[in-house]
């Protein structure tokens, strides 16, 4: 590093912006990264030197058996763009790298597998959170908390039914998230989502059982210890297996299968809305069913290599590997690019134990974007007003003139959208790219949102009074589903290094889940005090504020390996925000609004090429481009796609 005193500085001093100015040439910094360059950490590594790192690195972790792929595998981690460059490279081998581009969706089955359980998982916390939409009209009555308006015991029974709606959201929050940390430490990614699937199973049994509304509480607690772990461990999970260029869609399916567990539940809520005075318990209890085959079918998956890798287990990480990928090649260009990087960051960043990684998420740099980004995205979650649907749905149709069937099936028709609709952005997210795709529905809930508030105003007798209500409704879940829905746990399980990145996504699922607490917590009242036009123009206005904070701090991500996102957040935030501001806003309105079509936009990202000779021509990625796929300005060699 150049600094002012021009003296090499101490790891601590490397965490202090104040005294960095710039790297040296050839070197890129994952703490103040002024340039926004991207470096391959073997970029530049004569061959020789290469191979001999290689060799010091099998026989450092026993891996001299393999040490042959190992070689191979390095060669092609340091020029993936230049094949036909590695003489050692078998015709097989060579068709199977193409085809990692070409035919992107030709994935193992081990990896299918494991993002199959990944997908029960969300099924599992979906339906969690529909179960009580549903039992909303009933226990309330059942629990003697379901005073009428006028009543006087109305506001405050309002409050204990928000108050037992939030509780596994509170619980989540304060305990469960942060449970997630030390249960990855000892017990590894598979490990915690069976302990947390063990808590979503035993608490819905529960909750079909209890007698007070006291009990409920107390189970809906222990249920969230249970969405606490799971939430902030299984998106970390799915992103660790999978591939760059299909990570992003890979990961979202956290949300489109936790939006198709809200619409089992949906269903399980109509089922048996009609069978008497159990019908509040069978609502609640039905969330077990996606917990069973959770819990069997976590076994066979294979553990995450990352987190092999991180507690020094090469071994188990190549075979993991070897399970994930086509080939051998792959799995060892893989494990030595992981090891490589994570060694640059180790050099930057450290390790540390619970309590120094928690405060490391707001004193060292890189880190510390990646949690203010982590933070937007996931409050954005909450302040576009989703789950004031999601939780009260029943309630609101209710409230809106519909009887008890058409409020569920109002309920189950939002369920059905909020799931059909994240399919657009499974083929989306990694070429439209996260950013772009909250930057374009934002706006539309909005305004969505707001139309749905206004329509409460129609009188009741109107045949258009409930039926705009429900379209708006449905349209707001359109655009929710494609965007805010897959996003946020994709995003956050992705941004944090791999030293913070449990801790990391604990930060990110227990900011999502304080304020879930808070809006169901709060709505009721809301609802009650404001009414409904009130309190969907409230959600409206804060949808307006979720889409300047997610303009000004979310870096794109899509398409980068996870740890070429250690350069994307060592770009310092003023710099970020002022490239919006002062590039690619002026552009946006030029080209999409004036409809100048010789607008040009300069890019943020780069790569670097000090070190990577004359055979490495230039590669820049407009990532900014709102287009459904990305813009690669390619020099006269061609280049793998992933650059």
């Amino acid at each position: 590093m150049t600094e002012k005193s021009d003296t090499a500085s101490s790891k601590g001093e490397l965490k202090n912006d104040v005294h960095i100015e710039k790297a040296n040439p050839g070197e890129v910094s994952l703490v103040a990264n002024l340039e926004a360059l991207i470096r391959n950490p073997l970029a530049g590594i004569p061959r020789e030197q290469l191979m001999r790192d290689v060799a010091d690195f099998a026989k450092e972790h026993d891996l001299e058996d393999i040490l042959p792929q190992l070689r191979t595998g390095a060669l092609v981690a340091q020029s993936p763009h230049d094949l036909d460059s590695i003489p050692e490279l078998e015709a097989t081998d060579r068709e199977h790298l193409v085809r990692e581009h070409t035919h992107k969706w030709r994935l193992p089955r081990p990896l299918f597998l494991t993002i199959a359980i990944c997908s029960i998982g969300a099924a599992v916390q979906g339906w969690d959170q529909t179960g009580s939409n549903g039992a909303n009209i009933s226990f309330p009555i059942a629990f003697g908390i379901g005073a009428p308006e006028g009543d006087p015991n109305y506001i405050r029974d309002r409050w204990i039914v928000g108050l037992v709606n939030s509780a596994p959201y509170i619980a989540s929050s304060f305990l469960g998230c942060w449970l997630a940390d030390p249960l990855n430490h000892f017990f590894g990614r598979r490990g915690t989502i069976f302990f947390s699937g063990v808590f979503c199973l035993l608490s819905v049994l529960g909750s079909a059982f209890t007698q007070t509304w006291e009990q409920l509480f107390i189970c809906r607690l222990i249920l969230g210890i249970g969405m606490g772990a799971k939430g902030s461990t299984v998106p970390i999970y799915a992103a660790e297996n999978s591939p760059a260029n299909v990570r992003g869609a890979l990961v979202m399916s956290w949300q489109m299968w936790t939006a198709f567990g809200i619409f089992l539940g949906t269903c399980a809520n109509l089922i048996v809305y009609n069978v008497g005075a159990i019908a509040w318990r069978l609502q609640l209890g039905s969330a077990f069913i996606p917990a069973v085959p959770l819990l069997i079918g976590i076994y066979f998956c294979p553990e995450s290599p990352r987190w092999l890798i991180k507690k020094s287990r090469y071994r188990d990480a190549w075979k993991s590997l070897v399970r994930l990928r086509h080939t051998e090649l792959q799995a060892a260009r893989d494990l030595y690019y992981i090891h490589c990087q994570l060694e640059v960051e180790r050099q930057y960043i450290g390790q540390g134990n619970f309590f120094t990684r928690f405060f490391e998420l707001f004193t060292i740099p890189r880190v510390r974007r990646a949690t203010l980004a982590s933070f937007t995205v996931m409050l954005a979650q909450q302040m576009c007003g989703i789950n004031i649907i999601s939780f009260y749905s029943t309630t609101i149709f209710a409230d809106a003139g519909a009887d008890n069937l058409h409020a569920l099936l109002g309920s189950f028709g939002f369920g059905l959208v909020n799931f059909v609709f994240s399919f657009p952005a499974f083929f989306t997210i990694d070429t439209y790219g996260r950013r772009n795709l909250l930057l374009f529905t934002f706006p539309n809930m909005a305004w969505s949102l707001l139309a749905a508030g206004f329509c409460f105003k129609i009188p009741r007798e109107s045949t258009a009074h409930l039926g705009l209500i429900f379209f708006f409704v449905l349209v707001f879940a359109a655009f929710y589903s494609p965007g805010e829905g897959p996003v946020p746990f994709t995003y956050s399980a992705e941004v944090f290094p791999l030293s913070h990145r449990e801790v990391g996504m604990a930060w990110a699922v227990a900011t999502c889940l304080f304020w879930a607490s808070v809006l169901s917590l709060s709505f009721p009242f809301i609802l009650a005090t404001f009414g409904s036009t009130g309190a969907f123009g409230f959600y409206a206005g804060l949808n307006v504020v979720a889409l300047v904070m997610i303009f000004l701090f979310m870096p794109e991500t899509k398409q980068r390996t996870l740890e070429e996102l250690d350069y994307i957040f060592a770009v310092p935030t003023s710099k970020h925000m002022a490239y919006q501001t002062g590039t690619w806003l002026p552009w946006f309105v030029k080209r999409h609004i004036l409809m100048d079509k010789s607008a040009k936009l300069k890019p943020l990202y780069q790569f670097d090429r000090t070190l990577q000779g004359d055979d490495v021509s230039e590669v820049i990625e407009h990532e900014h481009t709102p287009h459904a796929k990305s813009e690669t300005v390619v020099s006269e060699k061609p280049h793998d796609e992933k650059l």
